[in-house]
């Protein structure tokens, strides 16, 4: 730190600020609960317990980065603020501009990748400011501007890019590896998930379907539209997937929390075994004063259904200029609660795992093997996509004979594709439009609407974040594909000219 009687590089209070947190904004880690404790020689981290020993490891190689709890000030001996506690001295909570990789362009490259320009922030702030502290999801008809040509019934399926890991899981013998390799599946989508755009909400009765990738089939459904909520099928010979997905949102001004209420479950075909996931929840930051980016923290909890054994991975949040973001750490548990592996690494790089003792310590002669790794991305790409991401979008991953319900097939996501935001915004207020005209009808004529590929079940699960009804795959879908890909007579069609139709009245004209 700097002695008192060297002066700071510039004047004024926000620099103040700046240089008297400079040295010790890598300490400033909160856990779920917002505090890092010690109990009976473990580390407390929401939940979770990690062996004080194993912390002390893990910091030493910098695994858990700035995991302590901040020091008082060696000049007053009192407490330093927490991270977001300058906002809210200044009156400014929920408003905190933060940028973890530095800069100071940030409105400038907001605007030249497409995104706010000051009167458009502007505007757009005195719409919004009336609805913090509120859940979004649904309640705000949201500009254009934001949006990226995919919808999250796409969304759902980027999990599948490394679905090769539920395959080695399902080959794997040793119960604590099969762990290692699902949880390393679960964590890999958040290199995607950091894209700072936001996809289309699905249309009532919105499919995609997936084919052409690692020889799965993937199938999602929107199966609800107040609230909204998603069901996904996916399957090889390795693995089945199933989720029922309602997002729970609080918007808090210039950041969104974004909470996954759901359920994810995968069965391995060769032991019969089922694994139950309980992801981090996601927090947007700088929505509209500042560079936009995306952080996730908490735990991820992966249990074996079966034996009890469970993973769980703690997703460092991001502290002052960058620390810790990205980090992930945990153990797998057997079913008594010892740890047996200890995995670490970043969710937008790579995982690595090595054998541990009942205190967490690596195994003598042991040593760290790496998992999983990102692959390669294109450069520069407008929306951050992933190759994988890229495919999703493509015809070239959709079945024979596409459903005229898949969003490939939207006219303003194809439009927003293509660059044309003036027309992907027209296309999405009369899809919009179309669906209240069809809720309209369908409350005239006292009917419901029924999922096509999935039924609603008697069952409500319990999450952190609010109950679930479930919806389940009924196999029809397994049916319809078979008898598509098995017959000889499918007429040939320009795929992209098939109109898009999710519709439950056929004649209906919005009015």
């Amino acid at each position: 730190m700097a002695s008192k009687d060297e002066k700071p590089e510039s004047s004024g209070f926000f620099s103040a600020i700046t240089s008297s947190v400079r040295n010790w904004g890598s300490a400033m880690h909160k856990s779920v609960n917002g505090s890092v404790e010690g109990r009976g020689g473990f580390m407390q981290c929401g939940n979770s317990e990690f062996p004080l020993e194993s912390r002390a490891w893990m910091a030493e190689s910098g695994r858990v980065a700035g995991s302590a709890p901040a020091d008082p000030d060696p000049e007053s001996g009192q407490s330093r603020p927490e991270s977001g506690q300058w906002t809210l001295l200044l009156g400014y909570e929920g408003l905190e501009v933060v940028n973890p990789e530095g800069g100071t362009e940030d409105a400038e490259e907001e605007a030249q990748r497409g995104r706010w320009k000051q009167e458009d922030r502007d505007s757009y702030w005195k719409m919004m400011h009336k609805y913090i502290g509120s859940d979004v999801t649904s309640m705000v008809t949201l500009p254009v501007i934001i949006f990226e040509p995919m919808t999250m019934l796409q969304k759902m399926a980027e999990l599948m890019e490394y679905c090769h890991l539920l395959d080695l899981a399902d080959e794997c013998e040793d119960p604590y590896m099969r762990l290692v390799y699902a949880s390393s599946w679960a964590i890999s989508v958040y290199f995607a998930y950091q894209r700072t755009w936001k996809p289309f909400n699905p249309i009532l009765g919105e499919t995609y379907e997936m084919v052409n990738h690692r020889g799965f089939t993937f199938i999602s459904e929107q199966v609800s539209h107040h609230p909204p909520m998603s069901a996904g099928h996916a399957e090889n010979e390795h693995f089945t997937y199933d989720v029922t997905s309602k997002l729970k949102t609080k918007f808090l001004g210039n950041s969104l929390d974004v909470y996954p209420v759901g359920r994810t479950r995968v069965t391995l075909k060769r032991d019969g075994v089922t694994l139950d996931l309980v992801p981090p929840p996601t927090k947007a930051n700088n929505l509209i004063f500042g560079r936009t980016w995306v952080d996730s923290l908490g735990e991820m909890i992966m249990t074996n259904m079966t034996t009890g054994d469970k993973v769980v991975l703690y997703f460092q949040p991001c502290g002052w200029f960058g620390a810790g973001r990205y980090e992930v750490d945990g153990y797998v548990y057997n079913a008594s609660e010892e740890p047996k592996i200890l995995m670490t690494g970043k969710w937008n790089e790579s995982i690595s795992f090595q054998p541990c003792d009942v205190e967490g310590e690596p195994l003598p002669g042991t040593e760290l093997k790496e998992v999983w790794r990102v692959a390669a991305v294109p450069e520069n790409d407008k929306f951050q996509y992933t190759y994988f991401a890229h495919k999703i979008n493509s015809f070239d991953s959709a079945p024979k004979k596409l459903l005229a319900s898949d969003s490939r097939l939207r006219s303003d996501r194809y439009a927003l594709e293509k660059g044309d935001m003036a027309k992907a915004g027209a296309e999405k207020a009369s899809l919009e439009e179309r669906q209240r005209a069809e809720k309209r009808s369908r409350e005239a004529k006292g009917e419901k609407f029924s999922p096509r590929w999935f039924d609603l079940t008697e069952e409500v699960t319990a999450t952190p974040w609010g109950d679930l009804e479930v919806y389940q795959y009924n196999g029809k879908y397994t049916v319809h594909r078979a008898a598509v890909d098995g017959s000889d007579c499918i007429e040939e069609v320009d795929i992209k000219s098939t109109e898009f139709n999710p519709w439950q009245y056929a004649d209906l004209t919005a009015k």
